[in-house]
Order: structure tokens, then sequence, then C-alpha cells
């Protein structure tokens, strides 16, 4: 196995060999057992003549072929979310044209799954934005959604967090979209440790009093709700809310620490799968799926809890850039041929911080080619001014 001088916090230069690539084994026959979808990134064209801080230049062909890679291994894609960098780079023009792509190309694969996200991020909020601007914002964006043939995710607003005076506002904006909706979508609550501007949202600082008003909107309009995704890195909260939930209405993990036993759940229950981290740990979560799906309880474990720390480090604070180990292992393993992100995003993290991400990936069995991934990861340390 190839040996890369890998830089340490004191400065020296540290030899790491890479592990034997692991082989992945998922039952192709048999489905998963929960529900399992992943938040995927989109892939920058670096040669496209565009300011990158301000405009984004996507590479189609890649963005969507990395979906086919998802589908392949039995994962549903989460579509045009945070892990898409929706809301930091990625604009809703471009947001729209990803969704109808890819919803497009799962026509092509039978039991490829696609829910798109939904926001307001056309609408850029202000002291005078209304609640009715907000409720006009979503419906444009559901009415585009839902004319393309695309499920929903309804994402949180960070117009509504400015424009609303009360839970009653949020109760008001929830319901009239509910009501319209074609099919049950997925309520996204997304915390504020992924969206700083998300504070407060349903209209109380505390997640406790915001749960309330979150499931009491859910128990109103429960036959428009799939299910509710919570992304507050909280496994105590998540059980809380969970078995609050009407029957019938799914959770959805968004809980990329904690995700391996909310999964698998207790007595009272489990969550389903809606993860960003799955896009970077896919064969591993597929082969995971399965093992529980056969009841293979400790093959379940042995694969996920290596992926753990990966995860943790991945979206450790200020985690709204977890996006750039998302797409630096997607370019370590050969799934796009550039670590370029759009708005500029591959400076989000620093060098350190990669070169950890790459060893726990390597730790986890998520390294596929390792020859290929340390000549690529000696390119990222030659950029940054280490000779490999």
């Amino acid at each position: 196995m190839p040996v890369v001088n890998l830089p340490t916090v004191d400065g020296r230069l540290e030899a790491y060999r890479l592990a034997e690539p692991r082989s992945w084994k998922r039952d192709g026959g048999r489905p998963f057992d929960r529900v399992a979808l992943a938040a995927a990134h989109i892939v920058a064209d670096p040669m496209a003549d565009v300011d990158p801080w301000l405009t984004a230049a996507i590479d189609w062909d890649a963005t969507i072929d990395y979906r086919r890679h998802l589908w392949s291994l039995g994962l549903g894609v989460a579509e045009a979310m945070d892990t898409a960098q929706r809301g930091m780079g990625l604009d809703w023009p471009n947001a729209l044209k990803l969704i109808q792509l890819s919803v497009q190309a799962a026509r092509d694969v039978p039991g490829a799954a696609v829910y798109s996200g939904v926001g307001t991020d056309q609408l850029a909020p202000t002291s005078s934005t209304t609640i009715d601007d907000v409720i006009r914002a979503y419906e444009e964006q559901i009415e585009a959604v839902e004319a393309c043939g695309g499920r929903i995710v309804l994402m949180a607003s960070r117009a509504l967090v400015v424009a609303a005076k009360s839970p009653d506002d949020y109760a008001k904006v929830y319901g009239r979209i509910l009501k319209q909706v074609k099919e049950p979508l997925i309520i996204h609550w997304l915390g504020e440790m992924f969206d700083p501007a998300l504070q407060g949202y349903w209209g109380r600082a505390d997640h406790i009093a915001a749960m309330d008003v979150c499931v009491d909107i859910i128990a109103d309009h429960a036959s428009k709700v799939d299910g509710v995704k919570l992304s507050l890195l909280d496994k105590g909260k998540e059980i809380r809310m969970r078995r609050r939930l009407p029957q019938g209405v799914r959770c959805y993990t968004g809980d990329d620490f904690n995700y391996a036993e909310l999964i698998h759940g207790d007595e009272q229950g489990y969550s389903h799968a809606l993860l960003g981290i799955f896009d970077a740990i896919a064969p591993a979560a597929s082969a995971a799926l399965s093992a529980h799906a056969r009841g293979d309880l400790e093959e379940y474990w042995k694969i996920f809890e290596p992926t753990v720390p990966l995860s943790r480090h991945l979206f450790k604070a200020p985690t709204r850039f977890y996006k750039t180990g998302i797409v630096f292992l997607a370019y370590i393993n050969g799934h796009q041929k550039h670590f370029v992100m759009v708005g500029g995003q591959e400076s989000g993290r620093s060098l350190l911080h990669l070169v950890e991400a790459f060893k726990l990936a390597d730790a986890a069995g998520l390294i596929r080619d390792p020859d290929m991934a340390a000549s690529r990861l000696g390119d990222v340390l030659r950029v940054h001014g280490v000779a490999a």
C-alpha cells in the first residue's frame, strides 16, 4: 500500500501507510428496512469563466453521475439541500435546474428516489419582508418542483425567521403550504449549528419549546407530512421528538453525530435517514443498511461504528463548512476530477482538517483506490506548499 507524508500540528511530516481497500457487501435484491436518503453534493465547473465567489458554475454531467452512483447503492437522493450548498453558493435558478435534471435522470433507474429541497431563497429577507412574501416564495418553488414531478423536502426559511413575530406565524405559513401540496412532504428542521440565520426557528429560542410548535403543526396536517428531518445534532432531542410524532409520520435523522444508533432505534421506535454524511460514506451506509435488513446487527455495527469518528470530524463546528470535507473525499475517491467548489468553499476547512478526514476515511475503509487517493492528496498538499 502507498505511503504518504502528512503534515502534523507541530509542522513536521509524518509517514502514513494507507490500508487495504475494503470490499463492501450489499444484498441487491433485499430492500432496506429503513428509508435512506443521501443529501448529495454538487460538482463545480472549474473551467467556467466566472467570478467563483459570486456565480455558481456547475458541472452538470459529473453532478448527475454522482446521483447515479448513490442510486446504484440503493440510496435515495435528497436533492438541492444544504449539502448541495443551498444558501452557500447554490442559488434558486441553479437549484431548480439541478432538481429537474435529477428527477429526469431518476426515471431511467428502477426504484430511484428523489426528494427535492423547496425553500424561500429567491427572497432576500429585509425588515419589510412579510409572512405573505414568505408564503408566495414557498409557493413559487413548490409549483416549479411539482411541475417536473418532484417530491418535496420543505426546507427551513431564513426569510420566515425575519418576518415571523410569533409561533402563530409559523403555523400560518406551514398550514397554508401543507394544505396545497399534492403529495406528503418531508419537513426539514435545520438547526442553527448548520445555519446561524435559523436561530430561533418555530418562534422559540429553546429547542424543546420549538419542538412543541413543530409537533402541533405536524399533528394538524399529518396526512400531508411524510416525515420530519431533525438536524439538531442531539440524539436526546431527536428521540424525544420522534416519540411525539403522530402515527404514520416518520422521523428522519439529520444527526450526523449519532446516526448509527438512531437508525437502529430502541424499543419505542427508530429513525429513517436523510443525511449529508451518506454522501461521503455511501458504500458503507449501503452495506450497513443491508446488514440491518437481514438481521445481522453485528455486521451493522462493525461497518457503521468506524464511520462515526469521520462524520463527527467533518461536521465539527463551524458545522456549516462540512461540505468542504464531503467534496474533498469525493475528489480523493475519484468521483470528480478536481477539488474546487462553488463559492470558493474549498477553502472552508484547514489543510490539517482535510488530512485528518483522509486518515479517518481510510480507517473506516472508505478509500476505494489507495494509489489514486495518495496521488490526489499529494496534489492538495502541494497546493498548500507541502512537499509530499
